[in-house]
């Protein structure tokens, strides 16, 4: 799975002179947290979040007078606010880069590239909806945790013994763990079509142990 895949097009933007009440009103009217800057060339100039725009704002307890904090806001522009060093990626970034760049960087979306023109936005609620997808959250059926051994062909014998019992398998992911200073690795998967019991019976050959089970 690629960012491309999973990117919001036509992302909402602003144009670096936009006031910082306005793109607050912005905000707010179609409902996103962050705004690409874009210049009159249609470059990507800046990115500027709520929390960028809540913080330039006065605080409650200023001692200002409603006209003045609304004069002066409305002097401030996005331009002097937003953030200049933005994080990108490119459009067939695979998802999972995407995701540890957002959290490496401790940010929550990435303007998309292609040929040097932003054609999108990720952002953690697109990385939330395909974590449910790999892991087949929409469906109904059995989902399974296992510890399994880090050799060769594993992963392959529980897919096959699960295939084997007639189990549909529909999400599946995988994590490294450390178990007792040796190499092994935890896999979840959603299974259709086979009930608990079969799936233990099937896969108690192959894996060192079943975690969890649970009907969803």
């Amino acid at each position: 799975m690629l960012v491309r895949d999973q990117m919001s097009l036509k992302p909402v933007t602003v144009a670096p002179d936009m006031s910082v009440p306005d793109a607050l009103s912005l905000m707010r009217e179609k409902k996103v947290r962050r705004l690409p800057v874009i210049d009159a060339k249609g470059k990507l100039v800046g990115i500027v979040s709520d929390k960028d725009l809540l913080y330039a704002s006065p605080s409650p307890t200023t001692s200002l007078s409603v006209w003045e904090i609304n004069y002066l806001l409305g002097k401030l522009t996005i331009a002097k606010v937003m953030t200049k060093k933005v994080v990108t990626v490119v459009d067939d970034t695979p998802i999972e880069e995407a995701a540890r760049i957002m959290a490496d960087s401790k940010i929550g979306g990435l303007p998309v590239m292609k040929d040097g023109s932003m054609v999108g936005i990720i952002t953690e609620t697109d990385i939330f909806r395909s974590f449910v997808e790999l892991f087949g959250g929409r469906r109904k059926g059995v989902r399974v945790s296992v510890l399994v051994t880090g050799g060769k062909g594993v992963f392959a014998k529980v897919t096959g013994a699960i295939s084997a019992a007639g189990g549909d398998i529909v999400g599946l992911g995988v994590s490294e763990v450390d178990q007792e200073g040796q190499g092994s690795w935890k896999m979840t998967l959603r299974v259709m079509d086979i009930k608990s019991d079969r799936l233990v019976e099937a896969l108690t050959p192959v894996v060192i142990k079943v975690v969890d089970i649970r009907e969803v």
